[in-house]
Parts: C-alpha cells; structure tokens; sequence
C-alpha cells in the first residue's frame, strides 16, 4: 500500500514540473538537487535521493532552454534515477545510467510537443479574435496537459514498468526519427536566439554582440567566461547610467533653487 501511494506521489511531482518548468519560479524541474529533496520525502530515502540529485545537478550545470532549446530535462532523469536506486538497490551509479537515457527521451517528447502545440497556439489566437473566452481557456488547459505528458508519460512507465522498459523503447525508436528530431532540435536554439535579439536593443549594443562572438567563435572562450564579462560590462553600464541620473538630479535642483533665489 505504501509503495502504491509513493508511486501516485512520483507521478504527480513528475506532473507537478509542468506548472514549475512554466513559472519564473522553476525550483523543481530546474534544479535536480531539489527534485531529490522532494523525492527524498517521498522515498523515505534522503541519503540516495540527495546524493543523486546532487550528481545530475553538477549534470546540468550551465545547460539551460534559453529561447525555445530543447535540453535533457534532468528533472525527469532524477525521478527515474532515485526510483529505480530505491526500488531495486542498484548503486546510483547504476541508477543514474537509468536515468539519463529517460532524461534524453524526454528531450525528443520536449521538441514533439512544441510541435504540436504550435497547432493549439493557432487555435486560441482564432478562438480569441472570436471572443470565445471560454473555449480559449479549454484550449489552453488541454495543451498545458499535452505539455505535461512529456515528464508523466516516461515517468509512469518506468514506475509501472520499470527499468527494462527503459532500455527496450531507447533501441526501439527508429534512428530517421531521433535523427529529424535532434535537427530539428538543434534548429530551435537558432530561432529563439533570433527572436530574443529582435525584441533586445541590439543596435544600440551591438559593439558588445560582436565582441561576444568573437570571443566564443575564434578565441574558443567558454561561455560562463563569455557571461562573466558581459555581466562585468553591464554593470559598468549601470554604474554609468545611475551617476548620469544623479548629476541631472544634481542640475536639475541647482537650477531650481537658482531661480527661487533670482525671484
């Protein structure tokens, strides 16, 4: 009876890293060292569940879905890791070696929805240009639970099936389809990074774009050294911009009391 209730109790977290992965927040699905403190409630097992949290958290440090990627969800690959440690009692070496497959599928299922739900997008644009209100929101709940069938659809089949399962739909999937998919996936960063820099203020920053790229592309500077200066130069910006505000300020209240004392 008690596995039963951890089962539905996995389920619903895997569930859960819909909404989460969509808020701002993004505490669960984001960040695997959390999702085994949830797991490790769930489990009983706080040793197992954190040290694998903690082991795909280093997994997916830097690797983020910035402007429509698609990435292993580590989330997905946590659950699946600290269930089959403490189901079965293999090592969470071996555990995570179960996981991560599970991760990289959900990494197909992420660019399939997208997909389809671009069709549900088209669907509530039409719905709302009709003023059907109401029929827009169904649309909209229906694809946010298409959106969750990527974490819950692996998560409950390695829950009711197990690990085997696991392995036999990786060697089943046929390669053409991985294959278009991965292009396509590798497609999307493109198109976000393209989208992001149409609404950004790239004119007036430009000289910092091309200093970026040059750095990454032809002095291999990795990213994390790329986003540190970039952080350096904003807040050199910042700097800039408040004493610019402050001497106005300054101006701007000297003239005032000037013309007070002129009168």
């Amino acid at each position: 009876m008690l596995e039963i209730l951890q089962d539905v109790l996995i389920i619903l977290l895997a569930g859960y890293m819909t909404w989460d992965n969509g808020s701002g927040v993004q505490v669960i699905g984001s960040w695997p060292v959390c999702t085994g403190f949830v797991m490790g409630l769930i489990t009983g097992d706080w040793h197992t569940s954190l040290v694998i949290g903690g082991t795909l958290q280093l997994m997916s440090l830097g690797v983020t879905a910035l402007g429509g990627a698609s990435i292993p969800e580590y989330g997905v690959a946590t659950i699946v890791s600290i269930f089959i440690a403490t189901r079965t009692g293999v090592s969470t070496g071996e555990a995570v070696a179960v996981g991560l497959p599970v991760g990289m599928l959900t990494l197909q299922l992420d660019v399939f929805v997208k997909y389809v739900n671009t069709f549900f997008a088209h669907w509530e644009q039409k719905l709302l240009h009709e003023k059907k209100f109401s029929q827009m929101q169904g649309a909209y709940i229906l694809s946010v639970f298409i959106w969750s069938l990527k974490y819950v659809i692996p998560v409950t089949a390695v829950v009711i099936f197990g690990a085997p399962l696991v392995n036999l739909v990786t060697k089943a999937i046929p390669t053409w389809f991985t294959t278009g998919l991965e292009v396509a996936g590798n497609m999307l960063p493109v198109l976000g990074v393209g989208l992001l820099l149409h609404y950004m203020p790239v004119k007036k920053h430009l000289s910092f774009l091309i200093a970026g790229f040059v750095l990454s592309a032809y002095l291999n500077l990795p990213i994390l050294g790329v986003a540190l200066l970039g952080a350096a130069a904003g807040y050199i910006i910042y700097r800039n911009e408040t004493e610019k505000t402050k001497n106005a300020s300054y101006c701007l209240e000297n003239d005032m009391e000037g013309d007070d004392f002129d009168e």
